[in-house]
């Protein structure tokens, strides 16, 4: 017998957002999955929302896209922002459940599939430095490095930095939003032979507006990147 069975002989598998007994470790109960929104079918090309319609192979934009420029060239989301996806959000970012990483990491790598591109740098966006080390961990990092070791592909966990610390962004409009951010992340100076003439990954845990992926991407691109893509665990969609 395995060590791996042997252990699951004493600690059998449990759902990871409910006590119920699965068979794989990583794993959603019957109940929980169904519970789980995930992201399927025809999306916007440029930030993983869901569209209405069949998938006609031709990218496809939503209402936002079509009238916000997006500095990224495309965008993705392995789920919404609601129901069992909202409380895994919460449980990474405030419950130190780091053992969600490696699964949602997992289910964004499937989504990403349309972006990745060979030789792409992946790099999650950035905590403030007091933010950080209220919490610990920047939850975004923990994912972009789960999702670059499954991929293949090159992480730089501090790409970007931030200068300044921004605070809350609720109750802001989206030109608030962005004006808060925009000079705010920047690509480390130490990291900046890195970026040039490479296409960037950005990662981050979820996506509202996409002000802080744009201003993310800006400062990529301001520092010589050939292309920027985005990708985040979950999308808050206006339904929702």
């Amino acid at each position: 017998m395995g060590m791996q069975a042997a252990l699951h002989l004493i600690y059998p598998p449990q759902c990871l957002t409910c006590d119920a007994l699965v068979t794989t470790d990583f794993g959603l109960c019957g109940h929980c999955w169904r519970e789980t929104p995930f992201v399927t079918g025809l999306v916007c090309d440029q930030c993983g929302v869901p569209l209405p319609g069949e998938d006609s192979g031709q990218p496809e934009h939503c209402d936002d896209c079509l009238t916000i420029a997006r500095p990224w060239s495309q965008g993705r989301a392995a789920m919404l922002y609601k129901d069992n996806a909202r409380r895994m959000v919460l449980a990474l970012k405030h419950g130190d459940r780091l053992d969600l990483a490696r699964p949602a990491a997992g289910w964004m790598l499937r989504a990403a599939q349309p972006l990745l591109v060979p030789g792409m740098l992946v790099a999650p966006i950035p905590l403030h430095w007091l933010r950080l080390i209220k919490r610990r961990y920047n939850q975004a990092a923990l994912l972009s490095g789960a999702l670059a070791k499954m991929a293949g592909l090159d992480h730089c966990p501090d790409l970007l930095i931030r200068q300044r610390y921004t605070g809350s962004q609720e109750g802001r409009d989206r030109d608030s939003r962005f004006a808060n951010l925009a000079t705010a992340l920047t690509v480390h100076p130490r990291r900046a032979n890195r970026v040039e003439g490479r296409h960037i990954l950005l990662v981050d845990d979820v996506m509202t507006s996409g002000v802080t992926f744009a201003a993310a991407a800006e400062a990529c691109i301001a520092a010589g990147a050939s292309g920027v893509s985005v990708l985040a665990l979950a999308r808050v969609a206006k339904d929702g």
